[in-house]
Formats: C-alpha cells, sequence, structure tokens
C-alpha cells in the first residue's frame, strides 16, 4: 500500500537536500506523524552502522535521529563507496556485494539494484504514515538519466510528489531550475510540486521579482525561501561540504586554546567525528591537505589521522608527499598523534592487502608509531561497539581507566597486537552481542594512541579528558565541565531549530495538502 511521500531533488549536488529532509523529518514528527527517511541509492563515505551491523549513509541516519526512528538499511538500500578511479564498493541492504567498476554497475547491477529498492520501499510503506525521500544530484543529467534509480524513477515508485530545491548561493538559480525542468519529460515535471530556494543571504525584497518571474514563467509555486543557516551543526553529508564546513574555523586560529589538525586523506571517510570538536569553543580544528609539507605542525597541539576508505593508497600518499615523516617527526618530539580506523592502521609498523582491497598494493611499512600491524581481509566488520578503557591513557588526574566508550567500526583490515603494545579498550558488546575482545593501541611514552571506534570523541567525559589532557601538556590550568558542551543526545535542539527555520520559511501547509497527508 503506498503512502503519502514527498521527495526532495536537487538542481545540482549539495544544494541541500539532506538537510530539508531532515526538517521536513522533524516537521512530520513534531505533527504526530510516524515518519521514515529514504534515498534509494546514496553515494557517501561517510556511513553509519545501525544495531543488526548493516552500513548506511550517514544522513539517512541523521535524518531517521531527526524522525525519532531507529534507522534501518531499507532507509537507505544501495550505498556506493567510492574506493578507486571510477571504482566503488556496492553496498546492498547493508552489506558488501563487491566492487564495481561505473560501467559494470551501470550496464549489469541496476535491475537487481532496483529490486532491492523496490522491497525496501514496499517495507517502510508497511511501517510508517509518510515517507521524506531524498533524491541525489540532479534528476536532469541526460547521459545518465535512462538508468537513474535515484530521482524521477523512485518518484514514480512511490508515487511521490516532487519538491526541486536549488542554491541560491552559488548562483545561477533562476536559469538551474528552469533549466532543469526544460531537460525533464512533460509527465516529470508534472510532478514537482513547486521550489525551495535554499541558501538565501539577503533582502528577500530584492529577490522577490526574480520570484515572481519563476512562478509565472513554469507555472509553479515557489514554496519556500530557505535563509543560509550557520548556527546549527547538523552532519554534512560528504566531503563536498567538508572545506565549507570547516571553513569558519580558520577565522578563529589565534583565538582558541588548543589546536587540532586532520589529515586530509583523498579517501577521507567519517570526517563527521570531528564535529563535536568543532563545537568546542576552546578547540580550532583545521584539515591538512595530505600533500602539503608547507604546514607547521608544531602550530598543532594534536595530529589526527582520521578514516579512509582506501587505506594502503592513502599511506603510500602520504609517504611520497614526506608528510609521512613529518608526522613522525612531530611524534618522536612528543606531539599527540591520534588514528581513527584507517588513521590506527597507518600508525602500527606493516600493512599486508593480499586480496588487493581497495588498492593493488600488497604490503607497505606503516608509520611504526604503535606496536600493531594490519592484515587486509575479504571481509567487512560493520557494528556497533560498547566497551570501557583499560589503560589510563591520559594523565592521573584525568585517567580513563574504567570509563565506558561508545562508537561503531567499518574495516576490512584486523589489527594485531606486536611485542610490548598497550591495548586500549575492552570491548563488552558489539552490535548489542556480548564479546571480549580488545581495541586500540598506544606507545609507551602515551603521546601516540589509535583506535577503531568510529565516534570515539562523540563520548563527553572521553572528549572532555583528552582536551584537559592537552591543556595540561600545554601548562595550562584544565577546564571546568561547564566551559565544554554536552554532545551526547544534544542533536533533538538542534533538530527543533532547524525545523523552526524551515517552519518559518516554508509552505508547509502546501505540501501537507499537495501529498494528501491530515493532521
Amino acid at each position: 500500500m503506498k503512502i503519502p511521500a514527498i521527495m526532495l531533488q536537487g538542481t545540482s549536488s549539495d544544494v541541500g537536500k539532506s538537510i530539508l529532509a531532515t526538517a521536513l523529518c522533524r516537521i512530520f514528527k513534531q505533527d504526530q506523524f510516524a515518519v521514515t527517511p529514504f534515498k534509494s541509492q546514496n553515494m557517501a563515505l561517510n556511513s553509519y552502522i545501525t544495531a543488526d551491523g548493516g552500513e548506511i549513509g550517514r544522513a539517512q541516519a541523521v535524518q531517521a535521529f531527526a524522525a525519532e526512528v531507529t534507522p534501518t538499511v531499507d532507509m537507505n538500500p544501495i550505498l556506493l563507496k567510492p574506493s578507486r578511479e571510477m571504482m566503488a564498493e556496492v553496498i546492498v541492504h547493508g552489506k558488501t556485494v563487491e566492487n564495481m567498476s561505473a560501467k559494470a554497475y551501470r550496464n549489469h547491477f541496476i535491475d537487481q539494484a532496483l529490486q532491492s529498492i523496490n522491497l525496501s520501499l514496499q517495507r517502510l510503506q508497511n511501517q510508517y504514515d509518510v515517507i521524506v525521500i531524498e533524491g541525489a544530484g540532479s534528476p536532469a543529467e541526460i547521459n545518465l538519466k535512462d538508468r537513474d534509480i535515484a530521482n524521477m524513477k523512485i518518484a514514480e515508485l512511490a508515487d511521490a510528489k516532487v519538491v526541486l530545491v536549488a542554491d541560491i548561493d552559488r548562483g545561477g538559480v533562476f536559469a538551474s531550475i528552469v533549466g532543469t525542468l526544460e531537460l525533464l519529460s512533460q509527465q516529470e515535471r508534472d510532478r514537482i510540486i513547486g521550489f525551495i530556494i535554499n541558501k538565501f543571504r539577503g533582502d528577500i525584497e530584492l529577490l522577490q521579482p526574480g520570484l515572481t518571474w519563476l512562478e509565472e514563467r513554469t507555472g509553479k509555486k515557489v514554496l519556500g525561501v530557505v535563509p543560509y543557516i550557520t548556527n546549527l551543526k547538523i552532519e554534512a553529508e560528504d566531503s563536498l561540504a567538508l572545506t565549507k564546513t570547516y571553513q569558519s574555523s580558520q577565522q578563529k586560529f589565534k583565538q582558541c586554546t588548543v589546536r587540532v589538525g586532520v589529515i586530509q586523506f583523498s579517501k577521507i571517510s567519517n570526517f563527521t567525528d570531528f564535529d563535536c570538536l568543532q563545537l568546542e569553543a576552546m578547540i580550532d580544528l583545521q584539515f591538512i591537505q595530505s600533500t602539503d609539507l608547507e604546514t607547521n605542525f608544531l602550530d598543532f597541539d594534536a595530529i589526527i589521522l582520521p578514516g579512509t576508505k582506501n587505506t594502503m593508497d592513502d599511506l603510500y600518499q602520504l609517504q611520497i608527499s614526506g608528510i609521512d615523516r613529518k608526522i613522525i617527526q612531530y611524534a618522536n618530539d612528543g606531539g599527540l598523534v591520534i588514528g581513527i580506523c584507517g588513521g590506527y592502521q597507518i600508525l602500527g609498523k606493516h600493512l599486508y592487502n593480499p586480496h588487493s582491497n581497495d588498492s593493488e598494493i600488497e604490503y607497505l611499512e606503516g608509520l611504526g608509531l604503535i606496536p600493531v600491524e594490519t592484515r587486509f581481509e575479504k571481509t567487512k566488520i560493520t557494528q556497533q561497539v560498547v566497551g570501557e578503557f583499560v589503560d589510563s591513557l591520559f594523565s592521573d588526574t584525568h585517567n580513563c581507566l574504567g570509563k565506558t566508550v561508545k562508537g561503531f567500526e567499518i574495516h576490512t583490515g584486523r589489527t594485531e597486537y606486536l611485542e610490548n603494545a598497550i591495548p586500549l579498550i575492552k570491548i563488552r558488546l558489539r552490535s548489542n552481542t556480548p564479546t571480549d575482545s580488545l581495541d586500540g593501541c598506544r606507545n609507551q611514552m602515551g603521546n601516540v594512541f589509535g583506535s577503531y571506534f568510529h565516534g570515539i570523541f562523540d563520548n563527553d567525559i572521553f572528549r572532555r579528558m583528552w582536551i584537559n589532557y592537552m591543556m595540561i601538556r600545554k601548562g595550562q590550568k584544565p577546564l571546568d565541565q561547564s566551559d565544554f558542551i554536552k554532545y551526547e543526545g544534544s542533536h533533538d535542539y538542534q533538530f527543533d531549530q532547524l525545523a523552526n527555520i524551515v517552519r518559518e520559511n516554508v509552505n508547509i501547509e502546501t505540501i501537507y495538502q499537495q501529498i494528501s497527508l491530515y493532521k
């Protein structure tokens, strides 16, 4: 049974579809509807692990949180994670199928993918009152349109009304809207109920003549003009937004107490691991290009090696650029270095890739900063994890020992401890299954450590201890708890604020009427 559905499609990528879909999920939830997000096919390196160990796009998990429902693989049945040039890992219903070229996927897998999409859509329609669907890219890519399973084909399957979203901040908003409509069939144009112009800065009265012209020219309504939102911190969809997300940090560099640098790998994944750090007033977070030898690492109080979809190639890039030697020297001089997932693997001594996972490189020496080695296997570990620290890690006054930590794992590498290794965390639960294994490692000095835990900094107690550890290392007084943000459980406030902004600037009643959803 088909239920009311609204779909957000864009005139291009990065126009704000994800954030507006999040807002609609929250609005419908506030209005007492059981609402689910849905994105048929997502290409992203930011992912989330569901309770049963399935992998989906991070944006759909965030939308599910806004809707106050548990994320499931049906909310994003097809996830594509770029690995090598023109290659991507294909994940169906949360599990890896295989790595495919763009040509093979388009020519041989689309029909199978569409069956999985339709199955997920049907299951969601049986569980919820309304579906908020997010498109991908643009529905008017002529060279791809006949095999596009992320836009108008999905609107047809769900019998969804479509809102076309355009980004006015990048310029050319009227041309992008009219041009998109011109490239659609009449049947497709009939599904579009109106437009949302996003990321507006300025005087709405100056824009009004253009809005009037647009409505007269197209015969469709402008449903709203949403301002450029700068004061809300809701996770970005993917690395396309990475530079803009952290641009403002460059302006406060000299004013912040603690300076943290994150190596920006070419295949950086789950950079949302560091959103909570960006929110802390005392931290200046900056991304360092993995080929930038001009950066002075001594300007930073800590260097983080993040997750990567392609550990071997990104490590090789560090080596040929010489950044690896700068990191090693920084650590040997006592600098604080942290590795998360792929970054953790890179900190070790040896990396073996016998099955050519995501890379043709079969062996590389790591940075050798912690006594572990990693071997990449064919199968991927994807699970939520809960554990407790078995090492104090920081100073005696800020001791992690016994503290609970939560996160999730996404990796094909199996990391083994070598002689004199010091584990960090004893894992108690993996995707709700009791276990008793170890994670993470630090060096003898305690200034270098790594872990597979994505989201480790989201844990308020750990993050505060780590920041105060840096304060002590700088010879400064530790901060009080009131100086820190509360990140765990803070998203509800952000979602409500986002919903308020969209309610104030978008004609929500028209959307209700168009999709036949009644309060």
